[in-house]
């Protein structure tokens, strides 16, 4: 009898007749027959069935080489990770610092120099155009009849809102008539909420809280489809960080604004640090706005600016769980965040101001003389041994992963009697930058005093006590930046440079003095999409997947019922829909990790001068080598990452015959862009290094986005740049330079052009572009 088969189209039994192919699996052996043959071919069914104790021992084997592999595959994994949020977490702190820099040039450099920066007011304090002040200024901006995006009429209807979905999903932009107008309402909304909204589960079942999407419009598609649309069955809480990094922010940012007008009791938003729009110039949104809206960007961005600032930054469900974007401090008080006009911090970044009249001039002339004597009785050695004291194993752990914090090793971690919210100072001595000046056993305060030029000269000035509105202001820079660490206490963040790291101390000291049970936050980026810690108190929530790299790691959101007990929901935006395979799965890994090599190679040849530097302070003999541990020692210390470098030594540098590391290997598959001969090595790696803050002290300067300035504009940005890192650049050297790139002699500097040739070429990726184009041109011979 022929052997029977499963018809899925007929749902019954069907016997197989003759002739048909067939292919039967039984035991070790095969049996098949075939139509064109019109025979059966069989195997040897007489093949000796393996023993038991053989088959077990081939399981074992199998099993430990898939273990080994797999924790080979994790391991790479976690170093990668760790690599990547480095990164990230010190480019926040370049950002703050220049920031800063900004800051106290606005506030000090016009009343003792006389003459103010204009374009650093213009963006820290920028003039709101008296056109976007008309209700109906975007009533003027004619819609052309050719436009085939969506038309939106307000208030806004569930079809207008599907309208935007269907449009975004299509790679569609929104007319920016409607952007302006979408824009205002949101602000007019905003202006009656309080600071800290307030929920209850009483009206609904459950309140689905989103973490960071950071302009992953995918990702919130994703949430939609799996958790429904916003609507009175489906509320949302999103913490923040809608905007930067992502290439559709601003289609993000519209959806979200959209279904708030739309449901306003039912859609709930948080403001997150990058809802800033100095953070904005050096994360993406400013450009994405502009290069999607040339003619009326400006306006839109100014408008953002005013929505951001209105946002709550906090909410409270059933008075059990707090939701903030970044964390708390130990000077986090609720009752007195609720009182803020949260609307005056246009910036977390911005200082509150502070006048120079505030300061004694006279007594701190004094002080400085007297610094200065006792600054050269001591021993330069001395003093240049202490600067590099710390180590990566003085900084306290924070919760989840290996990042540190240096404060701890210097004043006790259970100590929260101090303001511990932090942002960066200019990140190089300078005259205009508030600096540590050389402190001495009779005078502890001298440590935190600033230098700054008066009559000719230098003159340390204590800062003054915060006043109300610094307060407020700090109020506002721990809730949106802070961070969680394993260790009790409060300590500035240092691996940030703003807001603080909080213990689980802090955290149980703020639940129960306002009654509460939980704390969700989100603003840094999780493998799974979320982690607990302090106990299960702080949920860290991160809805952007692939936020780094292509699997690199989950989104998740939490929901939460009337029993406030949390449920995690995980996704990860993938191309396919199959489960990887375990040869994909490793393919993604190492794509990942070449990605984030790269990165960390990049941070080596910026930072030549000062590796090579300290590498040769191993080798008096100079023999290019040094030992790993003083490879692994020169390298954290410059590039302060805190990264396993024994680890990624294979990937970095090559081992010498004897064992010890060739540390000019490090820097071999690495070059600049292009050449321009008249910039010396040491401007180059300046150069190189600070990219992106001369990247956005032109944006500044170039008010139509054109991506062209004059050369006395381009003169402008370098002294800036000069003072922020304290680099003499000589104006016969800016001239130069300037005469150098202006190729077609226009009077005008193609930026793009000028920033391209200050760009780390990988040359390993150069020879594979070329192998592959040899290998396309053959196969179109």
């Amino acid at each position: 009898m022929p052997p029977a088969r499963w018809d899925s189209t007929l749902k019954k039994r069907t016997d197989v007749t003759p002739g048909t192919s067939l292919l039967v699996i039984m035991g070790c052996g095969t049996s098949v027959a075939t139509e064109k043959q019109g025979r059966r071919v069989e195997t040897d069914d007489t093949v000796k069935t393996p023993s038991p104790a053989l088959t077990m021992k081939a399981a074992v084997l199998i099993q430990r080489w898939y273990r080994r592999y797999m924790a080979r595959l994790e391991m790479r994994r976690r170093y990668t990770w760790n690599i990547f949020q480095s990164i990230e977490y010190a480019g926040e702190q370049d950002q703050l610092q220049l920031s800063s820099f900004f800051s106290f040039m606005l506030d000090n450099f016009t009343q003792l120099n006389g003459n103010g920066p204009d374009l650093i007011s213009q963006l820290l304090d920028p003039v709101v155009d008296p056109w976007l002040d008309r209700e109906t200024c975007y009533n003027m901006i004619p819609v052309p009849e050719l436009y085939t995006g969506p038309r939106l009429s307000f208030p806004l209807s569930v079809s207008d809102t599907n309208a935007l979905l269907s449009a975004f999903k299509e790679q569609q932009t929104l007319h920016a008539r409607y952007v302006l107008q979408l824009l205002y309402e949101t602000k007019k909304l905003l202006k009656q909420m309080p600071n800290i909204t307030h929920l209850s589960t009483s009206y609904t079942n459950e309140i689905t809280i989103c973490g960071d999407l950071h302009g992953r419009l995918d990702d919130l598609l994703l949430i939609f489809y799996k958790n429904g649309l916003p609507s009175a069955e489906t509320p949302y809480v999103f913490n923040g960080d809608f905007v930067d990094r992502g290439k559709k922010s601003i289609e993000v940012v519209i959806l979200l604004f959209a279904y708030l007008l739309l449901y306003p009791d039912y859609m709930h938003l948080n403001r997150g640090n990058h809802e800033d729009h100095i953070m904005n110039l050096r994360y993406g949104f400013t450009k994405e706005v502009m290069q999607k809206y040339k003619a009326h960007g400006r306006e839109i961005l100014q408008l953002f600016q005013d929505v951001f600032s209105l946002l709550p930054v906090a909410t409270v469900i059933d008075g059990k769980i707090l939701i903030v974007h970044g964390g708390i401090s130990d000077q986090t008080d609720l009752d007195f965040l609720s009182s803020i006009e949260r609307h005056k911090v246009k910036s977390a970044l911005r200082f509150p101001r502070r006048s120079v009249e505030q300061l004694d001039i006279g007594q701190s002339c004094r002080q400085m003389k007297r610094l200065r004597s006792a600054a050269c009785s001591r021993p330069s050695s001395s003093r240049s041994h202490s600067k590099n004291q710390r180590t990566p194993h003085q900084r306290n752990r924070r919760c989840g992963h290996s990042r540190q914090d240096s404060a701890a090793s210097t004043s006790s971690s259970s100590s929260s009697s101090s303001s511990s919210s932090l942002l960066c100072s200019p990140r190089t001595p300078s005259c205009l930058s508030p600096r540590p000046c050389p402190s001495s056993p009779s005078m502890p305060n001298a440590i935190n005093d600033l230098q700054v030029p008066f009559l000719d000269s230098l003159s340390s000035v204590p800062p003054p006590s915060p006043p109300q509105h610094d307060r407020e202001w700090k109020q506002i820079v721990d809730i949106l930046w802070s961070d969680p660490k394993t260790q009790k206490g409060c300590s500035p963040n240092t691996f940030r440079g703003g807001g603080c790291y909080f213990g689980p101390d802090v955290t149980q000291r703020l639940l129960l003095q306002h009654g509460l049970q939980l704390l969700i936050r989100s603003h840094e980026c999780k493998q799974e999409g979320y982690e607990l810690c302090h106990g299960g108190q702080v949920i860290t929530i991160f809805s952007a997947s692939n936020y780094y790299e292509e699997g690199s790691n989950r989104g998740a959101y939490i929901k939460v019922g009337r029993e406030l007990v949390p449920r995690f929901y995980q996704y990860q935006v993938s191309r396919t829909t199959r489960k990887l395979t375990l040869t994909q799965r490793y393919n993604r890994v190492r794509a990942a990790e070449g990605s984030a090599l790269k990165a960390l190679k990049e941070k080596l040849f910026s930072h030549h001068s000062e590796l090579l530097s300290g590498l040769q302070q191993y080798d008096p003999n100079n023999t290019g080598s040094v030992s790993v541990s003083e490879w692994a020692q020169v390298l954290e210390s410059v590039l302060r990452l805190d990264l396993p470098w024994r680890t990624l030594r294979p990937h970095l540098a090559r081992l010498a015959p004897d064992g010890s590391v060739d540390y000019q290997s490090c820097f071999e598959d690495m070059e600049s862009g292009i050449s321009l001969p008249q910039v010396t090595s040491n401007l180059a790696e300046t150069l190189f290094r600070y990219r992106t803050d001369i990247e956005i002290i032109f944006n500044i300067i170039d008010k139509d986005h054109s991506g062209l300035i004059s050369v006395e504009e381009f003169r402008h940005t370098w002294r800036l740049f000069s003072a922020h890192l304290g680099v003499d650049i000589d104006d016969r050297t800016i001239d130069d330079l300037a005469r150098s790139i202006d190729f077609n002699k226009d009077g005008s500097i193609d930026f793009t052009e000028f920033l391209e040739a200050f760009r780390v070429v990988h040359k390993l990726d150069n020879k594979d572009q070329q192998l592959n184009g040899k290998m396309d041109g053959e196969k179109h011979l």
